[in-house]
């Protein structure tokens, strides 16, 4: 693979243009909605089908104008691919998991749980990836000391711009982030930039090469077990769609050219990005979801403590429609790796 020159730490970003911020009743509410989600269905693993049309039934209860932005976001999208969600509630007081730990189950932090999976459930069916993470639907994203270089979320360094997955046959259309606690510095800002906000300033000549499949990515090591990935996915192109409003599949750090044209494209389409940053430190309650269609996102470094109070994020997948992947369920809603 042919390497690209990391960012800089951190990187100039302005806020996102879309942000819903819950009152306090509104807060309470969502809390009391999670709560009773809990009573019904402790016991239970997320994968079980009635818990999950049960969260879809209750996500009638986030607040009326959340539901319709989330709507809006699920249909037409906005120019950044963002949508901030801030004042969900959350279990703020739980110690961040250990480094060398078990990944918390989910009952022991029910209200952050139940608030995530209503949110996305607004916007299309949970998903997981069975080869990742045990297949979890909520998955725990946390600093491992030894892994702190790693182009992981598990790492502390600037961690690259990618949509997700890019290299499966089904990555998810939308990834959220919730944010249960920030980082002591509270510096470990999640970036994004749309493809639509940058496509008025790309040529001509960049975007023919873009629809060409002249590219390929590498596995990341989540799949992998954790080892560096030599596994690649077939040659594709990074645009892909209408040409006024393309779909996008990129990563800068896994993904190379196949030619020495596609990889000038490359560099020309990252430094085109990094221009354009949207971000933001996401503290306790905030959510952020990402339209993976059309966004790439990433996170700017931070210095890791590796105590009980260190950066908690989860992390949640939505697709619009299961039936797109029926042929690839492991167990419940987890997916089974189909190279893409």
């Amino acid at each position: 693979m042919t390497a690209m020159n990391l960012l800089p730490q951190q990187v100039p970003f302005t806020p996102p243009s879309e942000t819903i911020s819950l009152t306090q009743y509104e807060t309470a509410a969502v809390a009391s909605a999670a709560l009773s989600l809990w009573d019904r269905h402790h016991g239970r693993p997320l994968h079980d089908d009635q818990l999950l049309y049960d969260v879809e039934s209750a996500a009638g209860n986030l607040p009326s104008r959340l539901q319709s932005a989330l709507r809006r976001f699920r249909d037409k999208g906005n120019l950044d691919g963002v949508l901030l969600i801030d004042g969900l509630p959350v279990e703020d007081q739980a110690a961040t998991p250990s480094a060398g730990g078990i990944d918390p189950d989910w009952a022991e932090v029910p209200v952050s749980t139940f608030s995530q999976l209503m949110v996305m459930s607004t916007l299309g069916s949970v998903i997981s990836y069975s080869d990742e993470k045990e297949g979890r639907l909520i998955q725990d994203v946390f600093p491992k000391r030894g892994q702190e270089l790693r182009q992981e979320n598990s790492g502390c360094v600037l961690l690259e711009l990618h949509t997700e997955d890019g290299f499966l046959a089904y990555p998810p259309h939308f990834l959220s982030l919730l944010c249960i606690r920030a980082d002591h510095d509270q510096v470990a800002a999640t970036v994004a930039c749309s493809v639509r906000r940058v496509l008025p300033l790309l040529t001509d000549e960049l975007v023919s090469v873009l629809y060409q499949q002249r590219f390929r990515i590498a596995y990341s090591s989540s799949f992998t077990g954790g080892q560096e990935s030599e596994v690649w996915s077939r040659p594709m192109s990074i645009l892909s769609g209408p040409s006024t409003d393309p779909d996008l599949v990129v990563d800068f750090h896994g993904m190379e050219g196949l030619d020495s044209g596609a990889q000038d494209a490359l560099h020309v389409l990252r430094d085109v990005f990094v221009a354009n940053l949207t971000g933001t430190v996401l503290l306790p309650g905030q959510l952020v979801v990402v339209d993976n269609r059309v966004a790439v996102h990433g996170r700017t470094a931070f210095l890791a403590r590796f105590d009980d109070k260190d950066r908690w994020l989860r992390r949640c997948f939505a697709v619009s429609d299961l039936r797109e992947v029926r042929d690839s369920f492991e167990h419940g809603r987890a997916l089974r790796i189909t190279p893409s």
